[in-house]
């Protein structure tokens, strides 16, 4: 398949990974961030991480957005979806997801609550156009990725007059993540990431560019190369960033060029810029409140503001005290190191959201990597 095959080569991968072990420093350590939930998948997938030298390591980050999204606002969805005569519509990662006292949507909707899981805004205003009678509000998440999508909706509601019909906005934006990360390294309660350089997320950077990275790659130092999805793309990116520390440049490099643009998509910048504006703050899970790192639907389109319409008003919930998941986000511990991975965490009964979404590190390591630290343990022991 043209733009897959080609790159999954196994040889050619070989090869680009003789030229890390080749060039790395063997005095030096590298750390690199991969921001995207995606990317952590295809390390694991692939086993690009067997394939580092020892000294080169990579980091998970931030980039899943059911991961960050605190408890608090899943509370805030599961009561909005008890109200008398509302559907609350959402993606299907979202359902498992535990809030306080380990609830969930889907439990919610077991108890009776009309939750449904649709695969697109959409869908959403199909139902709501269908059923006049409900009031359907559509749980928005995710990064810029899944933010025009939302805004095109809003604008098809305004279009079509639909009255029963709003959002419950909770997109976030990658640069302002990528900012708390390097301007706050150091967290007390958490621990200490210290980074060399980031691989930039694909699908995010084909609607908001490369151009919003310069400004990390100026102001701290930090290298960032955007790369596609598959697993030379992946490995190619953590060459470019290993020759970057090398040299001790500091640039914006596009490895997945033949999706991504400097500018990315404007069509879709302007439809988000129509719809939607900055909040002052916004709770990440795992970061904390990060200064205008999130979007609110503007007064032009308050009609469709959920949570104007229905007068939500945020509480924060703190994780469950036993889950590593925050710590797991910032990059400062593995899904290893948190003692319930494995046991009382797993995909079938999930602690925290890094073990549900499709995009979690706590997922990606138990559907991938577990099985190579199991035969690592083997080796280890057949050698003592």
């Amino acid at each position: 398949m043209k733009y897959v095959d080609e790159f999954r080569d196994g040889k050619l991968g070989a090869k680009i990974a003789a030229s890390i072990r080749a060039e790395a420093d063997p005095k030096r350590h590298y750390s690199f961030m991969e921001f995207c939930g995606g990317h952590t998948h295809a390390i694991s997938r692939y086993g690009i991480a067997d394939m580092l030298p020892d000294n080169v390591h990579m980091i998970h980050g931030p980039g899943c957005p059911v991961c960050v999204l605190p408890v608090g606002r899943i509370d805030q969805a599961i009561e909005l979806a008890s109200r008398e005569n509302v559907t609350l519509c959402t993606y299907g990662d979202l359902m498992r997801v535990p809030a306080s006292k380990r609830r969930s949507l889907l439990q919610a909707k077991a108890d009776g609550s009309d939750i449904r899981m649709v695969y697109s805004t959409l869908d959403a205003l199909k139902i709501a156009e269908q059923e006049p009678e409900r009031r359907v509000v559509f749980f928005a998440i995710g990064f810029e990725t899944t933010t025009p999508p939302t805004a095109l909706a809003i604008k098809v509601a305004a279009k079509k007059k639909l009255k029963n019909f709003s959002v419950f906005c909770n997109h976030v934006l990658t640069p302002a993540a990528i900012q708390n990360i390097l301007e706050s390294p150091d967290v007390r309660e958490l621990g200490t990431v210290q980074l060399d350089g980031f691989v930039g997320p694909a699908h995010v950077s084909t609607v908001i560019g490369t151009q919003p990275y310069e400004y990390f790659a100026e102001e701290f130092h930090s290298p960032v190369v955007v790369a596609g999805f598959e697993p030379l793309d992946m490995i190619q990116a953590i060459l470019m960033l290993v020759r970057q520390v090398n040299a001790g440049t500091n640039l914006v490099e596009n490895e997945f060029s033949r999706a991504v643009k400097r500018h990315g998509n404007e069509h879709a910048k302007r439809d988000v810029a129509d719809v939607f504006e900055l909040r002052k703050t916004f709770e990440w899970r795992g970061l904390g409140e990060v200064p205008y790192s999130a979007l609110r639907i503007k007064d032009s389109y308050s009609e469709f503001d959920a949570e104007r319409l229905f007068s939500m008003t945020y509480v924060p919930t703190p994780d469950n005290p036993a889950c590593d998941c925050g710590a797991i986000l910032r990059g400062v511990k593995k899904p290893t190191d948190c003692k319930l991975f494995g046991t009382a965490c797993t995909p079938d009964t999930p602690m925290g959201s890094c073990m549900v979404s499709s995009e979690g590190s706590c997922a990606a390591h138990w559907t991938y990597g577990r099985f190579r630290d199991e035969d690592k343990a083997d080796n280890n022991k057949a050698r003592a």
